[in-house]
């Protein structure tokens, strides 16, 4: 039988796994309540430890209240502690050092299509926010924690309700939540009904298709705007212009495959659509300063 360490070498040696959603077995899919113990049980069942690096292909929002907690999202670390909340979109890289550690918190595991489309419509604005951490004023913890709360014991009551209402009780519980975190990860946030909608089908395109073109031109063409108009869309939204997006994306991509993965330089290159090795170098250092193997070295736990 492989201990921990041959599996997470094993996995290095092919990429980042992906996890995807399953309910617990003999509940209606939708949303899954844990505990940190009960969350690290159902990777551990997977074949999946925290303490190793992974790909959720759903929402994750831990809520603490009381401990320590320590994980990683995307390269960054995170020490989370009594009143943090942290929110894992799905996609990301996230792994728990430590494991459950010593914290006390609730975990709230939904994929996307378990909210309302019109809930999905108003928190999808945060998928591009960089900071997943969020800390409450007292006020809004006390509120939000109260909201929590509520959700916990109404998914405790499976047999109370309803099948339908019951899922529309925590649904709309859960909205509430996601809508709230959403405003506090970044209040300030521009939301320009008018740029929204190419921006975020750009997006989406970046998301399937950046590992075979990184030119606005392919992806205008492809969702029928101009590449002015992603442009236009892409900084009244995130600040920064189409290209400059794309190769953001790239650049994280390449990050998360040199650090998580042994993978060779020239695969990761090839994975993130560059056909040369001395291509994608050359791109990884004009936009990071160091080479893939200088990063590498630096970045790798």
């Amino acid at each position: 039988m492989k201990k921990n360490g041959q599996i997470a070498a094993d996995r290095a040696a092919t990429g980042i796994p992906a996890v995807s959603y399953r309910p617990t077995p003999g509940r209606p899919p939708g949303l899954e309540v844990l505990d940190l113990p009960g969350l690290a049980a159902r990777a551990d069942a997977r074949g999946l430890p925290l303490t190793m690096p992974a790909r959720p292909a759903f929402h994750l929002i831990v809520a603490v209240r009381g401990g320590r907690l320590e994980c990683s999202v995307d390269l960054t670390s995170y020490t989370l502690g009594a009143g943090d909340w942290l929110w894992v979109w799905p996609g990301q890289v996230l792994r728990f050092p430590d494991g459950a550690g010593a914290g006390d918190a609730t975990a709230l595991v939904f994929p996307s299509g378990f909210p309302s489309a019109a809930t999905d419509a108003l928190i999808r604005d945060g998928e591009d926010v960089p900071h997943r951490l969020i800390t409450p004023d007292p006020p809004r913890q006390a509120a939000l924690l109260g909201l929590l709360d509520a959700l916990v014991a109404e998914h405790a009551e499976l047999s109370g309700l309803a099948l339908e209402a019951y899922l529309e009780t925590l649904r709309n519980l859960l909205s509430v939540i996601v809508i709230r975190l959403v405003h506090l990860a970044d209040p300030r946030r521009r939301r320009d009904s008018g740029s929204s909608e190419p921006f975020h089908r750009f997006r989406r395109a970046v998301e399937e298709d950046f590992h075979r073109t990184h030119r606005v031109e392919d992806y205008a063409a492809r969702l029928g705007y101009s590449a002015r108009t992603l442009t236009r869309a892409t900084r009244a939204a995130v600040g920064c212009g189409a290209k400059r997006y794309i190769d953001d994306r790239v650049v994280l991509e390449a990050k998360r495959l040199l650090v998580h993965t042994s993978l060779a330089q020239a695969v990761i290159g090839e994975r993130v659509g560059f056909a040369l090795p001395t291509v994608f170098s050359a791109f990884f250092h004009r936009r990071t300063g160091m080479t893939p193997t200088e990063f590498r070295s630096v970045a790798r736990p």
